[in-house]
């Protein structure tokens, strides 16, 4: 009678455990969509801002966090079938997957925190230098787009303010046509437009373009940051 009993309890703690890891697998996949979304969209929504930028410590964060989100599906899948197959060479294959996902996750949450801290400088040095010495230069289209949506996105005009173009190699050529500013400074974007940088016609803000694409930086950073030391941290105590 005792064994049976014994056996009964046996039962039932194994069914337990497969819940819990079901469970567990469950929470895991969860964290690892959210870490994979906010991979996907940190790239996609600030992609043209690349070239801006002059380190990649950025986009390895983000490229980060997609690696991990698609390594937890198939650390997920593993851990379900490690379960079903009660085999315990797949659940410590499994575990360590768990601890590789979660340095990666933490990884990606520091280098987004180390660059937050050191942003604000990065850009003061090189965005002017950047939309002065390369806009409307041959090879370099991918920066006169980046700039143009900048101006655009963010409705500002030269990176500290709009008399930054007059010190720019594009304003100083003859394919300007006469411009004071890019033709994107302008609030209604027309053919030659930038002849005129009067406040009626081209946007003047205060800070210029630094200060609208490093608070959206700053915003991405947080939120990488924030998910991928938040998750990785989750994942732990799990």
């Amino acid at each position: 009678m005792s064994v049976l009993y014994k056996d009964d309890q046996e039962d039932w703690g194994t069914v337990c455990l497969k819940y819990l890891l079901f469970v567990f697998n469950f929470l895991f996949w969860v964290g690892g969509a959210a870490v994979l979304g906010v991979g996907v969209w940190t790239l996609v929504e600030k992609s043209d801002y690349l070239s801006l930028l002059a380190s990649s410590t950025f986009t390895v964060s983000a490229y980060i966090l997609i690696l991990a989100g698609g390594l937890v599906v198939v650390t997920g899948f593993l851990g379900c079938c490690a379960v079903i197959r009660e085999q315990r060479s797949c659940l410590s294959t499994y575990f360590f997957c768990l601890l590789f996902i979660f340095l990666i996750e933490l990884v990606a949450g520091v280098l987004a925190y180390v660059y937050y801290q050191r942003l604000s400088e990065e850009l003061k040095q090189h965005l002017n230098q950047t939309m002065t010495e390369n806009y409307a230069e041959p090879g370099k289209e991918s920066i006169t787009i980046a700039v143009d949506r900048l101006q655009q996105d963010f409705k500002c005009c030269g990176s500290n303010n709009s008399h930054d173009w007059m010190q720019s190699v594009y304003i100083s050529s003859k394919l300007s046509d006469n411009r004071v500013v890019p033709d994107s400074c302008c609030k209604t974007v027309t053919l030659h437009c930038g002849r005129r940088d009067h406040p009626s016609n081209i946007y003047k803000v205060e800070g210029g373009c630094i200060t609208k694409l490093e608070q959206f930086l700053a915003d991405h950073l947080l939120v990488i940051g924030a998910v991928g030391i938040g998750v990785a941290c989750l994942q732990k105590k799990e």
